[in-house]
């Protein structure tokens, strides 16, 4: 028997209600009957009248509260976003790139205030962190947008709800979403910010009839199988970093790297490498000393952040720095909401702190005094790389640059951090992007070993540093003499180096040591030279030659002091 709206019973209450929510746009299409009969007493209702003519109060709120000053490229970027939005004015779905440091959240509130004052709509703006909420909160407050943040104690919206924006995280507004426990009314606009998360990915179904901006300083997605391109209709491309920098907006990021052998890492399923991994890799006593090699060459007593891929690594760099004299302190996921604030404070206010971190400060911290950058890991994340080195690029009246310092080859993986991007082809084609990268073989190819700046002033006047393996090789082997003997040509060398430098033997193994790396970095060229690149076979070659350069330095000491 059909029911009172022509429905048949008894599925007519739940099929009348579904119906309802799509027709007023608060429910996705996507799973329901496309043959479904719409009644006449279901016809969509007229829009609501554009509250902005009636809410005198409001917009002349509105308009008193000025905000800060926009710089030129952000007011370019508000009106190009606003001009697509009148050309696309609902079920259109927009991606903006801006640098970190180029003020995306005061783009994107602005935006709202002007979005609001045109067409008398509402706007929504989503973040996935709750620190990112509060500042979006106060943002909108001190522009004049009456704004409600809904967080877990927010249940349900009042009808007389007078708010003009809502902040909402995540998965809140999903929970609430479901339950069906809160209404927009008179939604028009749904900012995303930081949309390059796949989270927000499960709310779009709400959202079908409104615009969605999404708002990113890197346009690719978390997932590769989930691009962007997917969700948004269009991408608009702000101003570059070098663009910032030369405008002085941004610091500029003097970079310094540091060749890691990375091989020892392994991807997990996320696409990046695992903690486990790099707790082994960059917990070892080698990296922890070469961490603290290069702060001190290139950093020491400036205000420096370390990220690093885990707790423990974390703790073990903080612990190396106490030891050391430094002032550190270690800041991770697991600290409460007061310890963390205790620490930043901290961190602030101290001239010369060194804050070790893990997964906390890549988003939703901003400390302009920031004058270190050191990346103690390696990532394969685009996105976490710009947003790890944007945390220093804050400019401020006595600081017009910063360090980066590379332990990762990241520089080497993906560019310096102000090179040219292109964002439009990576949107268009990320898999195309990704596939493109150096694989970590590829970049510890192309490492050159350098002496240090003490041992070269050393060696001034004595002989020449610099040994070409692929020369030495041909030579021998032209010759007709044996491949290994390019081997011996190089440990004759070393032991010349060392001897003008070393007046003890006792000296000369100690720099023997220091030269570590200059003899993996010959005997992987000579790996090269012979077509025989196994692990094994270079650490073997790696042992067998300090053993005999140990050797022939004994040797020459011993015909010294029999000489004297």
């Amino acid at each position: 028997m059909a029911g009172e709206n022509g429905f048949s019973n008894p599925c007519a209450a739940f099929v009348e209600k579904r119906l309802s929510r799509i027709l007023l746009g608060k429910e996705s299409t996507r799973y329901f009957c496309p043959f479904a009969i719409v009644p006449p007493a279901y016809l969509p209702p007229k829009p609501p009248a554009a509250l902005s003519l009636t809410d005198l109060e409001l917009k002349k709120k509105l308009e008193a509260n000025k905000g800060k000053n926009l710089y030129g490229y952000q007011e370019n970027a508000i009106n190009t976003l606003m001009a697509r939005m009148d050309k696309f004015p609902d079920r259109y779905n927009l991606l903006f790139q801006l640098p970190t440091g180029g003020g995306k959240t005061v783009i994107f509130s602005e935006l709202a205030k002007r979005y609001i004052l045109k067409t008398g709509k509402r706007v929504l703006i989503l973040t996935h962190r709750i620190e990112l909420c509060g500042q979006t909160s106060r943002m909108l407050t001190d522009i004049g947008i009456p704004n409600k943040i809904i967080n877990s104690k927010v249940k349900e919206l009042d009808e007389d709800d007078d708010h003009w924006c809502f902040v909402a995280m995540v998965e809140t507004l999903n929970n609430r979403l479901n339950d069906e426990r809160i209404e927009f009314e008179n939604l028009g606009l749904v900012v995303i910010d930081e949309a390059h998360y796949n989270s927000f990915r499960k709310l779009f179904g709400h959202f079908s009839n409104q615009i969605i901006l999404g708002v990113t300083a890197t346009p690719l997605s978390s997932n590769v199988k989930l691009p962007l391109k997917d969700n948004y209709n269009e991408l608009i491309v702000g101003e570059s970093i070098s663009s910032l920098v030369e405008q002085e907006f941004l610091a500029k990021a003097v970079t310094y790297s540091y060749d890691v052998n990375l091989r020892s890492l392994k991807i997990g399923i996320n696409g990046d490498y695992t903690v486990s991994s790099s707790e082994r890799l960059y917990g070892n006593y080698l990296m922890q000393e070469k961490l603290l090699y290069a702060y001190e060459e290139k950093a020491k007593d400036t205000k420096t952040l370390i990220f690093n891929n885990g707790i423990n690594t974390s703790k073990q760099v903080q612990a190396m720095f106490i030891e050391e004299g430094y002032e550190c302190m270690h800041l991770d996921n697991t600290h409460s909401e007061k310890e963390r604030q205790d620490i930043l404070e901290w961190f602030e206010k101290t001239p010369d702190a060194i804050l070790s971190s893990v997964s906390i400060l890549t988003t939703g911290f901003d400390s302009p005094s920031v004058q270190t950058i050191i990346l103690n890991r390696a990532t394969k994340s685009l996105t976490l790389y710009h947003q790890m080195i944007g945390r220093g690029s804050r400019i401020l009246p006595n600081k017009r640059d910063f360090n980066v310092i590379d332990l990762g080859n990241n520089a080497r993986r993906f560019g310096l951090w102000e090179s040219h991007i292109n964002w439009a082809e990576i949107f268009k084609s990320p898999n195309s992007y990704i596939e493109g990268l150096y694989t970590d073989e590829e970049i510890e190819d192309e490492f050159v070993f350098e002496y240090s700046d003490e041992l070269m002033e050393k060696l001034q006047g004595g002989p020449d540093p610099d040994f070409n393996m692929a020369e030495a090789y041909v030579k021998v082997t032209r010759a007709g003499g044996r491949p290994k003997e390019a081997i011996e040509l190089s440990i004759a060398h070393h032991v010349e180096i060392i001897r003008y430098v070393s007046e003890e033997i006792w000296d000369a193994f100690e720099l023997a040591k220091e030269l570590e790396g200059d003899i993996a970095y010959r005997i992987r060229l000579y790996s090269k030279c012979i077509a025989k690149t196994t692990e094994n076979y270079k650490n073997w070659l790696k042992d067998e030659y300090a053993r005999k350069l140990q050797s022939a330095l004994r040797k020459a000491y011993v015909t010294d002091d029999q000489e004297a």
